[in-house]
């Protein structure tokens, strides 16, 4: 009886560990690319932070709900493009910030002074995230 209750506090506590560190995660990079000011910057709402603040936060738990839930939606078509609007927005987004920090790679090569080889370095990044996902999905998802 006791050791299953130190296995079940060991289980809480990992969940919970593992929770914070996903989250801390996801934080961190929503941080480093600055999607969400550059977003204020160019909508010009700074009076609307704390909307931008709770929209992260709900937006999070909600994810998180229904990854986790069984719930099934049944909604019309009209509420499921707006929902597909806002993924393509936020995907939209952070395809662009990710563009941004691809800037870092010329700063990189000019430290490294490898300046003709930039081109070699990108394709490797391209053709490494390729063959990482074509493995993934030909050996790991069946």
């Amino acid at each position: 009886m006791i050791q299953n209750l130190i296995i079940n506090i060991l289980e809480i506590a990992i969940g919970l560990a593992s929770g914070l560190a996903v989250g801390g995660g996801f934080v961190a990079f929503l941080t480093v690319l600055g999607i969400i000011p550059r977003l204020i910057q160019l909508s010009r709402t700074e009076s609307l932070v704390q909307v931008y603040i709770a929209s992260v936060i709900i937006g999070s738990l909600f994810g998180t709900y229904m990854s986790f839930a069984d719930v099934t939606w049944d909604q019309p078509v009209v509420i499921l493009i707006l929902w597909g609007c806002f993924h393509g927005i936020f995907n939209g987004m952070l395809a662009a910030a990710l563009t941004e920090v691809l800037n870092v790679f010329p700063i990189i090569s000019k430290r490294l002074r490898i300046d003709d080889k930039l081109l070699w370095l990108l394709m490797a990044i391209v053709f490494g995230k390729i063959a990482g996902s074509i493995f993934q999905w030909t050996i790991f998802v069946r």
